[in-house]
C-alpha cells in the first residue's frame, strides 16, 4: 500500500469511538502532568504501565503516546505564566516565556507556543510516516551482528547525549546493564545474580525499575523543592501575536521543527535535547542576542516546536528498529511487551493497523491539544494551588497498586520502594537514570544478539566487522568514544546546557 492508503487505513483504526477516547484520555493527562510541576511524563507512563495489561493494544499505545506529545504542550502554559517548568523540556520556556508575561505579552507567548507546537507535532509526524517505512525495510536485512552493533551505537550516543559527568552516565549504563542480566541464563538455564530468591528467577520486572527509578524517584526529589512556593500568576492579556512578533516567531518555529524532527531520532535525543538545543541555536543566530533572557519569541517558539518535533520523531527508532532512544520510549518498549507485542521492523508488516493507527492518532492529538491547551488555561493554572504533599500520598498508593495488580507479588512492591531509594540516591549524587533504563532495556537484546552472532560464526569475533552495516555502526560508535575522549569535545559538552 501507499503512504495516502496507510494513512487512511490509520485513520480509520484512530477515528474509531473507543480510539478517540483513549488519544482525548492521554491529551488531557498528558497537558495535566506537563502543568503540574514535578510529575514528568516518563514518571506517569511508568505510574499506568500496568493499566495498559487491560486496556486494547492500540488503544493503550494511543494514550501513551498522547500522555508524552501532550505534556510537552502542557509544560509550556506553567513555564510561562509563573515561571515553573512543569515538564523538564519547558525548562527553556521559562527563560523568555516568563520574561513576555511579565511585559503583559503572555496570551502571545501561548497561543505561540501552541500554535508552534501544534505545526511542528503535525510535521514531525508525516516526516515519522516517511522515514519509517523504508527504515524497516532496512531493518529487516539486520542480523545478529548488526543488533548487536546498533545497541552498542545506541549506548554510546545516549552516553554522550546525557548530562552531567561523562564518568557517572558510562557507570549508570553499565549498572543498567547488570541489573538486565539478573535472571535465568536462556541458554544454560542456570539462575545468575538472583542472591538464592526464587522471585528473581525471571529476572526485575521493568515495571518495578520504572517506577521506583522514574516514578517515586521524582515524588521525593519534588517533596524538596515544591512546597513553600507561591506562584504569581501572570496576567494572560491578548492571544494574539504582533505584526513583529509574528515574524520573528515563525522562522524560529520552521527551524525548531526542523531541528527536533532530526534530534528526536538519535539515542538519548527526545523533547528535552531538541529544546535546548532550539534555544542554542536561535540566541546564535539572533543578530541581536541581547533580547534573549529578556522577552524574545523566538526564544518561546524554537523550543517549543522543536520539543513537540522531538518527541515524535523519537517513535521512529522504537517502531521501526525496535530501539528505544530514551526513557520515555523504554517505557513504551514496557507497554508493548505487556501487550505481547515485539518492538522491530515486523509491527509494520504484521501489525499495520497498530503502526498506522497510531501515526494517524497523532495528528488527532496534536489538534486535541490545541482545543485542550488555550480555553483551559484557568484551569491549569488553578491546579498549581493544590499543594504537593496532598498529591503524593495518591501518587504513591496508584503506584504500589498498580505493582501488586500484575502479578500479585509484594516482593515487587517492595522493590519498587528500593528502586525508589536507589534513585533518590542517584539523585543527589548527579547521576542520570536515563542511561541506566536503557541499559536494563538493551541489555538483554544485546546478550541475546551477541551470543547468537558468535554462535552462527562458530565464536569467531570478527563477524561484527565483517558484515558491512555492523562495522558502519561500529565505526559510527567508535567516533563518538573518540569525541568523548577529546578535552574540547568534553568541555562543550558540560557547557551546552549550562550556556542556556
Amino acid at each position: 500500500m501507499d503512504l495516502i492508503g496507510n494513512f487512511i487505513m490509520g485513520f480509520g483504526v484512530a477515528l474509531t469511538p473507543a480510539n478517540l477516547m483513549f488519544c482525548f484520555i492521554g491529551a488531557l493527562i498528558g497537558t495535566l502532568i506537563g502543568v503540574l510541576p514535578g510529575i514528568g511524563p516518563v514518571a506517569t507512563l511508568a505510574i499506568l504501565l500496568p493499566v495498559t495489561f487491560y486496556l486494547p493494544p492500540i488503544g493503550a499505545l494511543i494514550m501513551l503516546s498522547g500522555i508524552y506529545y501532550g505534556a510537552q504542550y502542557g509544560g509550556s502554559t506553567t513555564a510561562i505564566l509563573v515561571n515553573m517548568p512543569g515538564e523538564s523540556s519547558s525548562l527553556v520556556t521559562c527563560i523568555d516565556g516568563y520574561q513576555m508575561a511579565r511585559q503583559g505579552r503572555a496570551g502571545a507567548a501561548l497561543a505561540t507556543a501552541a500554535v508552534g507546537s501544534f505545526f511542528a507535532g503535525c510535521v514531525a509526524t508525516v516526516f515519522l510516516a516517511v522515514a519509517s517505512p523504508p527504515l524497516s525495510k532496512l531493518a529487516l536485512e539486520f542480523g545478529a551482528p548488526e543488533y548487536f552493533s546498533l545497541m552498542v551505537l545506541g549506548l554510546i550516543g545516549a552516553v554522550v547525549l546525557a548530562t552531567g559527568a561523562l564518568g557517572k552516565a558510562i557507570a549508570m549504563v553499565l549498572l543498567g546493564l547488570l541489573f538486565g542480566l539478573i535472571g535465568t541464563d536462556t541458554n544454560s538455564g542456570l539462575l545468575r545474580y538472583t542472591f538464592g530468591l526464587p522471585v528473581l528467577s525471571d529476572g526485575v520486572g521493568f515495571v518495578p525499575i520504572a517506577m521506583g527509578l522514574l516514578g517515586i524517584t521524582e515524588i521525593i526529589t519534588n517533596l524538596e523543592k515544591t512546597e513553600g512556593r507561591a506562584p504569581i500568576i501572570a496576567k494572560i492579556g491578548s492571544l494574539w501575536p504582533t505584526r513583529e512578533e509574528f515574524q520573528r516567531a515563525w522562522p524560529a518555529v520552521l527551524r525548531g521543527t526542523g531541528l527536533g524532527s532530526i534530534l528526536g531520532v538519535l539515542p538519548g535525543g527526545g523533547a528535552l535535547l531538541s529544546s535546548f538545543a532550539s534555544y542554542a541555536l536561535e540566541k546564535k543566530i539572533s543578530r541581536t542576542p541581547e533580547r534573549f533572557g529578556r522577552g524574545a519569541i523566538e526564544g518561546v517558539a524554537g523550543p517549543e516546536a522543536a520539543n513537540n518535533a522531538g518527541a515524535q520523531t523519537s517513535f521512529i527508532p522504537l517502531l521501526t528498529l525496535g530501539i528505544p532512544s530514551n526513557p520515555t520510549m523504554a517505557v513504551m518498549v514496557g507497554a508493548m511487551t505487556i501487550q505481547g507485542i515485539s518492538p522491530g521492523p515486523r509491527v509494520m508488516i504484521t501489525q499495520p493497523e497498530l503502526f498506522w493507527g497510531i501515526i494517524a492518532s497523532m495528528w488527532i492529538g496534536n489538534l486535541m491539544l490545541v482545543i485542550i491547551n488555550l480555553p483551559l488555561i484557568g484551569i491549569w493554572v488553578s491546579l498549581l494551588k493544590v499543594p504537593y504533599r496532598l498529591l503524593f500520598p495518591s501518587i504513591l498508593l496508584i503506584c504500589a497498586i498498580g505493582v501488586y495488580s500484575l502479578n500479585s507479588q509484594p516482593f515487587e512492591v517492595a522493590m519498587t520502594a528500593v528502586f525508589g531509594l536507589m534513585g533518590y540516591v542517584f539523585y543527589k549524587l548527579g547521576c542520570e537514570v536515563a542511561p541506566f533504563a536503557l541499559g536494563f532495556v538493551l541489555g538483554p537484546l544485546m546478550e541475546e544478539n551477541l551470543r547468537r552472532a558468535l554462535l552462527l560464526s562458530r565464536g569467531d569475533p570478527l563477524v561484527f566487522v565483517q558484515q558491512p552495516i555492523s562495522l558502519v555502526l561500529l565505526i559510527m560508535a567508535a567516533i563518538l568514544l573518540l569525541l568523548v575522549l577529546l578535552p574540547a569535545f568534553k568541555q562543550t559538552r558540560e557547557q551546552a546546557f549550562k550556556e542556556v
